[in-house]
């Protein structure tokens, strides 16, 4: 019996093993996908995170087959984590440096916050659907980002305790700039903000905070995210 059962544990051992290599090897292909979508032109610090980071480890497990396929992906709760190619792009918008501070609205899963940790000394990440934060901070304790801090919260507001940030990513469509959060980027920083309504094409719009505090922005792609949630 006890030949068995180890015969059955190396088995079930060799299968994580396959699957792990599998998810590799897919994860590697999904980045090669991404990159010759930006002609060549994303930073390679993106390129590796996003080769470091296990999508499949942030998706539902009957979502897993399809994780690293170049689309967005259910979560629950009417939520989505995004399509790589805008993770990637949003990512490489913000132009971060290793000592950054950085806030992200719209945790989902943690899978940007993920990404973003790779590449800035801290993140902090606010989720306004309480499940999905605490299952994001549950998840991305066990995978060791220990530089991420989730909150659960109205991101409209921002996180005034720990501004100013360098950079500011909102990973929800809004049908504004929050004021709250121009205020807590810092001069010279940067924002990515999916601008437009909620049941239509929004504007992916990249904000610049000049030194003087003005604001300067562009219209990079058109994208569809989920609304912009506040509290009632």
């Amino acid at each position: 019996m006890k030949i068995l059962l180890l015969a059955a544990a190396l088995a079930a051992t060799d299968a994580l093993g396959v699957a792990d290599a599998e998810f590799d090897a897919r994860r590697r292909a999904m980045v090669d996908v991404i990159a010759a979508e930006h002609d060549g032109r994303l930073d390679q610090k993106v390129k590796d995170a996003l080769a470091r980071v296990p999508r499949h480890l942030f998706v539902p497990a009957g979502q897993q087959p399809y994780a690293y396929e170049n689309r967005p992906l259910p979560i629950g709760h009417q939520q989505t984590i995004s399509q790589p190619y805008v993770v990637a792009l949003m990512t490489d918008l913000l132009k971060l440096g290793s000592q950054d501070r950085v806030l992200e609205i719209g945790t989902g899963s943690g899978y940007q916050a993920a990404i973003l940790s790779q590449l800035v000394r801290s993140v902090y990440t606010i989720e306004i659907v309480e499940p999905l934060a605490a299952e994001a901070r549950q998840r991305l304790g066990d995978l060791g980002y220990r530089n991420v801090e989730v909150r659960t919260g109205d991101g409209y507001k921002g996180w005034e305790e720990h501004a100013p940030f360098d950079a500011i990513m909102v990973t929800a469509g809004a049908d504004e700039i929050p004021p709250p959060l121009l205020r807590q980027l810092k001069p010279g920083g940067r924002m990515v903000i999916p601008v437009g309504p909620a049941s239509g094409i929004q504007s992916l719009t990249l904000i610049e905070k000049q030194a003087d505090g003005s604001i300067r922005s562009r219209q990079v792609v058109p994208v569809r995210f989920v609304p912009f949630t506040r509290e009632r």
